[in-house]
């Protein structure tokens, strides 16, 4: 499967992501898996990192997805930040 280019997030939106990190915040999240499958998840946020200019979220569980999968946390809808 090709992988497909990284497309930055909103500023406004990896701050929001960064908040609920530090505190600790269960999160629901929604995203899209490899095979553009909608999943959902509950966790929460460990790290926050960029490798090879693309972004990443780390989940306690151990789960990493990229940040421009993301399709919501929280209810906060990703598309609404763009």
């Amino acid at each position: 499967m090709k992988r497909e280019p990284y497309h930055p997030i909103s500023c406004d939106f990896h701050s929001e992501l960064e908040l609920l990190a530090m505190r600790g915040t269960a999160c629901e999240i929604v995203y899209l898996d490899e095979k553009d499958q909608t999943r959902t998840i509950t966790d929460q946020i460990a790290d926050l990192y960029t490798r090879r200019k693309e972004e990443f979220l780390l989940l306690r569980n151990g789960l990493t997805i990229r940040l421009d999968r993301l399709v919501s946390v929280n209810g906060m809808a990703l598309k609404n930040y763009c």
